[in-house]
């Protein structure tokens, strides 16, 4: 474009514009008046036409509009302003060629520097090109763009470029091969191989694209393809998004995947997240995943809060683990966890010069509630509230809990599981215990005591012990593996030990009352203790079973005045309206239902 620009000067000088040139350095040379404007009576307003303002010299053919202009250049096209040091210019188009430290300038906000420009009049269209090793700049305000060919409509007030650039202000630094800004509106979208990179010294923020709308007043950007956004707290994955770079507040939308730096994973329909208040929110089939624990979390309705340490969820709620060879499926209406703080015990005159750190540990609670329900191969169960806390890795079931193994069934008022990682280590039965085995039609294996506490090895109940109110029913076995007589015995303790299945031994003392009856003499009064109870209609029979309570569930929990909580509805979020009737409290410090 150059050469072909090269020729015509050229040619125009030969043909007519030498001899005006020769007869000037002929004579002694006067100062040079300015050029007046080509219409000097025109309104500058009226109609967005392009005047020339001055040049130092001006050569032109009587034939045509074509000119060439020297020496301080100046147009002017409305509010704004075009300078160089020469051109070439069609008034009849208001076209133009300008080459030298070419300016574009409007009020004190925007400005376009570059070596050379193309001004389309009738499209008013600008294309600005650098030299080799400069750049092409705008300036607004605090906004800088940089390319080496800029594009710029003057009509609709929209640059762009199509050969890589870079756009800065005060929060971000975006690069793309393609671009677009409008300065009007402060409004810019980027394509292919798009990079935004925060420029906090104290954060880091990096955006990776292939398009992301973006606002240098807001500082918001928006993505609109699979694109990438790191920070210090992790990855995340999205197809559409929006990021507000200024106040960190991410919404992420069409199932989004987040990445924790601790290696967990988040992906729902909708995920809100609000960095500098530290908590979100995540909305639709939202699945929590943590590898390192075995453990996924899933729900219609997440709620975390980063500083208070508590997270909550709800609607379908589900919690699978599947540490072991079975994966266990847990449900409750609503899942909750918080920070708990116990102070140890210092005496009262040395607290102050105790440090923190010694006074006070944390420990973290886990609580499902209410219309508990869970499933595993081996075993399942339900109560109406439960809690585990991590300082004892204790698992306790409140409010008539019950759990099956096979053939075998334990209930009492509070249930307690020892656990090491998922496995069972002991259980605890602290008031009113009851278990009971099914061997046949009505005839079940019963043992009742005030206290229960059973160890168990690698999975396996290995000792059972009984403490206060011993009561039992047993069908032993004969050596041919059936059964004709029936046991009833009281005593005060009670001691059994088991390998595999098989009862191995059974202590009672320091007394022991009762009898054994043969089967064909015994009435149906003694085939049950006083507070035998069997829950069939109750228990899970599938992973998908736990999201059905069975009405002799709800019988029994109506009955104990255990209705469902309602939870308080806080503020919304800035971003999103959340669904109605399962939105945790801002303060989750404690479960709203479950007793301690």
């Amino acid at each position: 474009m150059h050469s072909k620009k090269l020729c015509i000067v050229i040619t125009l000088l030969l043909a007519f514009a030498l001899p005006a040139i020769v007869a000037r350095t002929s004579a002694p040379r006067q100062d040079v008046p300015d050029i007046r404007p080509t219409i000097p009576s025109a309104d500058r307003s009226a109609g967005n036409r392009v005047f020339l303002e001055r040049a130092d010299l001006l050569l032109k053919n009587p034939d045509d509009s074509f000119m060439i202009l020297t020496g301080d250049v100046v147009f002017t096209k409305g509010p704004m302003i075009m300078r160089c040091d020469s051109a070439h210019y069609f008034s009849e188009t208001e076209s133009m060629d300008a080459f030298g430290n070419v300016s574009m300038e409007q009020g004190d906000t925007l400005f376009v520097f570059a070596d050379e420009l193309n001004f389309d009049g009738v499209s008013e269209v600008a294309t600005l090109y650098a030299d080799a090793g400069k750049k092409v700049r705008l300036i607004n305000r605090d906004v800088e763009l940089q390319t080496d060919v800029f594009i710029y409509d003057l009509k609709y007030d929209l640059g762009y470029y199509e050969v890589g650039g870079t756009l800065t202000d005060p929060s971000n630094t975006l690069t793309s091969l393609y671009g677009e800004y409008a300065p009007s509106t402060k409004e810019a979208n980027f394509y292919t191989n798009v990079h935004l990179n925060s420029r906090n010294t104290s954060d880091t923020l990096d955006i990776f694209s292939d398009t992301l709308y973006y606002n240098t007043a807001t500082h918001v950007a928006e993505l609109h393809s699979p694109s990438t956004v790191i920070n210090a707290r992790g990855t995340v994955y999205t197809r559409l998004g929006v990021y507000d770079t200024d106040s960190n507040r991410t919404t992420l939308f069409d199932r989004s995947l987040v990445v924790t730096s601790q290696g967990q994973t988040l992906t729902a329909d909708t995920i809100f997240y609000d960095r500098t208040a530290g908590y979100g929110e995540a909305f639709g089939a939202m699945v929590l995943t943590d590898t390192a624990h075995h453990v996924e979390l899933h729900a219609d309705y997440g709620y975390y809060n980063e500083l208070a340490d508590s997270s909550f969820a709800t609607g379908r709620a589900l919690i699978k683990e599947f540490s072991g060879p079975d994966t266990l499926y847990l449900h409750g209406k609503y899942i909750q966890s918080f920070a708990r703080y116990d102070s140890t015990h210092i005496a009262a005159d040395t607290v102050a010069q105790t440090p923190a750190s010694i006074r006070v540990d944390t420990t973290h609670v886990a609580v499902v509630y209410p219309r508990v329900r869970f499933f595993r191969n081996d075993m399942q169960g339900v109560c109406d509230s439960m809690r585990f806390t991590q300082a004892d890795s204790m698992l306790r079931m409140f409010i008539n809990p019950v759990v099956w193994n096979e053939d075998q069934q334990v209930f009492g008022n509070v249930i307690e599981l020892q656990l090491n990682d998922s496995t069972i280590e002991k259980a605890i039965l602290p008031d009113q215990g009851f278990t009971a085995q099914h061997i046949e039609a009505e005839h079940y294996n019963q043992l009742s005591g005030k206290e229960m506490i059973a160890y168990f090895i690698d999975g396996e109940m290995r000792q059972l012990d009984i403490n206060g109110n011993v009561e039992i029913i047993m069908y032993p076995e004969e050596s041919d593996s059936t059964i004709n007589k029936i046991v009833n015995a009281q005593s005060s303790f009670l001691t059994a030990t088991f390998k595999g299945r098989t009862t191995e031994r059974i202590k009672m003392w320091p007394e022991t009352t009762g009898a054994a009856t043969p089967l064909f003499l015994a009435k149906k009064s003694i085939y049950y203790l006083p507070k035998f109870k069997w829950f069939a209609d109750m228990r899970p029979q599938s992973p998908t079973d736990i999201f059905t309570v069975p009405p002799a569930m709800e019988d029994i929990m109506q009955a104990l005045g255990r209705g469902i909580p309602e939870i308080p509805r806080p503020p919304l979020s800035p971003l999103h309206e959340r669904p109605d009737g399962i939105i945790p409290p801002d303060t989750l410090s404690a479960p709203a239902n479950p007793p301690e």
